[in-house]
């Protein structure tokens, strides 16, 4: 059985500053230092993943810069195959601006760089190249949306497994929502899915199965210390709670540890339900390092705290 994962979304570079409470509008808070951490949806998630010890490949875009160049290191040091990522010489590499207060939350802002240049070529291209070995697909949307649909399209096509973490939610998205296999949104997410569905929301339950029957995809909601939700598209909905930390630290990752373990999961054949509760392990393991891929747990952590 093809156990591997296919991860397309964006890699940055992220530049964390540290402070005691994040900055309202046009206020400046002091942190004590500048630290710089590998980052990106797609990038992270692909760590995260090759953790749970399954075959990863990464396809995204970077510049022709150091940062780049670091950043590739950084993937095959974690165990991720880079054939499919397009290296640019007129564009810089993605870069991420994040403040984190002291009790873990963030604000982000990000320059998408090289991300906005990959091309639906290149990820159709890599998805057809990954029918061979990978047993699902996991996208992301900081790329451009005709990117996220070739390679869901694609992944329909073959016969793949695809999840798709609407991370940010656009219009442009919701043809590619009907096309995937399971959609991963937060609780602000489906809000805008609802949104742009035209379906009311009233709490997260009913939202998450009635977007799961329009769109015809399982959804697994993501709800931060609450754990999870998966919903089917006959309307059953199952809750996942969520393993307790106490020294949380920085939440900057979770969401992209969690889809990168959901991914790996389900590409080892474990059914969806099983597969979002040890992704919430993971997700809640993470939280307690700053930055985004400092906390990622390896496959014997997430197992041994899986309940």
């Amino acid at each position: 059985m093809s156990n591997g994962v296919l991860v397309v979304g964006a890699l940055n570079v992220d530049l964390v500053v540290a402070v005691d409470r994040l900055p309202g509008p046009g206020e400046t808070v002091v942190g004590p230092r500048l630290d710089k951490f590998g980052g990106g949806k797609g990038a992270n998630a692909a760590i995260a993943a090759a953790r749970m010890n399954v075959p990863v490949r990464y396809c995204g875009a970077i510049g022709d810069d150091e940062l780049g160049r670091e950043a590739l290191v950084e993937l095959r040091a974690s165990g991720v195959d880079v054939t499919d990522v397009a290296v640019l010489d007129d564009t810089a590499t993605g870069t991420a601006l994040i403040v984190v207060d002291a009790v873990g939350e963030n604000q982000i802002a990000v320059a998408a760089g090289a991300n906005a240049a990959l091309t639906p070529t290149l990820v159709r291209r890599a998805v057809e190249r990954a029918s061979g070995w990978a047993g699902c697909v996991l996208v992301s949307t900081e790329i451009l949306p005709a990117a996220v649909e070739a390679a869901v399209s694609t992944a329909s096509d073959m016969g793949l497994r695809c999840v798709l973490n609407p991370a940010p939610v656009r219009n442009e998205f919701i043809a590619s929502a009907h096309a995937a296999s399971v959609l991963t949104p937060n609780s602000s997410e489906l809000r805008d899915l609802c949104a742009a569905l035209s379906i009311p929301f009233t709490d997260v339950g009913d939202a998450s199965a009635n977007v799961a029957r329009a769109t015809g995809a399982c959804l697994v909601v993501t709800r931060g210390d609450k754990g999870a939700i998966v919903a089917y598209p006959d309307g059953t909905i199952e809750p996942v709670p969520a393993l307790q930390v106490s020294d949380v630290r920085d939440t900057t990752g979770a969401g992209d540890t969690f889809n990168g373990v959901l991914a790996a999961s389900l590409s080892s054949g474990m059914p969806l339900g099983a597969a979002s509760a040890l992704a919430v392990t993971a997700a809640s393991l993470s939280v307690r390092h700053v930055g985004a891929r400092t906390g990622m747990p390896i496959a014997d952590e997430v197992n041994a705290a899986h309940v």
